[in-house]
């Protein structure tokens, strides 16, 4: 059975810190966090064919982007599940599906790895679950000009720019608070929350990822002792949420139903 009203509805919760797209009209059965630098719209297109099967969800604006506002206290994924607990606790009148996508995929697994008994399935897609081995070191014309810096021998200005030229386009981008979060998260790895997980776990991988390669699921896999599965959507990249909203429909009701 489907919902009569399929539109979308912006919500606030926490008393105004989170803010969310809400389909369907009971209580939200699946809970979708977006990546960095994006917001809840990613995941419209799968969130409505999911809600056009009688299920309805959330997808949250995670703090900073979107409508929500900034986190009070800056960090990475630990933080933002920090940020969440209440609301999930609230939500989870019975156990969710809970779908991150890559930075919002360590938020979800950072949840669910806490709280096993608020969900009843985790599917990751793009995330970055653990450190590329042997990353390349900053370039040295910024570590020269970063010592200049600590030597009081260049301006902030200097560092600045140097910052926008040899900086990751994440980097760039960011600016004030949200470039203390990026700082925070860029090398976290979640080795020990994988091993921790009790949440069956779903990895949605486009197969021309080259943010996050399909080869750092199958690392991760390796780690989890749960039933977990992997599935490669063929000409998905990064963005699979939009490029395959069939796939992550039927691994939604597919948890959903299980």
């Amino acid at each position: 059975m489907g919902f009569t009203n399929l539109s979308t509805v912006l919500r606030a919760y926490d008393e105004g810190r989170l803010f969310a797209e809400a389909y369907g009209d009971e209580a939200p059965r699946v809970l979708w966090l977006h990546g960095w630098r994006r917001s809840a719209a990613d995941f419209a297109p799968a969130a409505r064919l999911v809600a056009s099967a009688g299920v309805a969800s959330l997808a949250l604006d995670l703090p900073g982007f979107g409508a929500s506002p900034l986190p009070e206290v800056r960090g990475g994924a630990e933080v933002y599940a920090d940020a969440l607990t209440d609301l999930v606790t609230e939500l989870a009148r019975d156990p969710l599906v809970i779908v991150g996508h890559s930075f919002g995929g360590r938020v979800a697994l950072t949840l669910a790895a806490r709280r096993p008994e608020l969900f009843r399935h985790l599917i990751l897609t793009g995330t970055p679950l653990l450190r590329v081995a042997n990353a390349a070191s900053s370039p040295r014309g910024y570590r020269l000009v970063r010592w200049a810096r600590s030597k009081g021998l260049v301006s902030e200005a200097r560092l600045e720019r140097a910052r926008q030229r040899y900086g990751s386009d994440d980097y760039r981008h960011a600016q004030g608070p949200l470039r203390e979060i990026l700082v925070a998260s860029v090398n976290e790895s979640y080795e020990s929350q994988l091993q921790a997980l009790w949440t069956p776990l779903t990895l949605l991988w486009g197969a021309n990822d080259t943010v996050t390669p399909v080869a750092i699921a199958e690392r991760a896999s390796e780690l989890v002792r749960v039933p977990w599965s992997l599935r490669v959507l063929d000409g998905a990249g990064h963005l699979a949420p939009l490029e395959a909203p069939e796939a992550f429909r039927d691994a939604v009701l597919g948890a959903v139903a299980s």
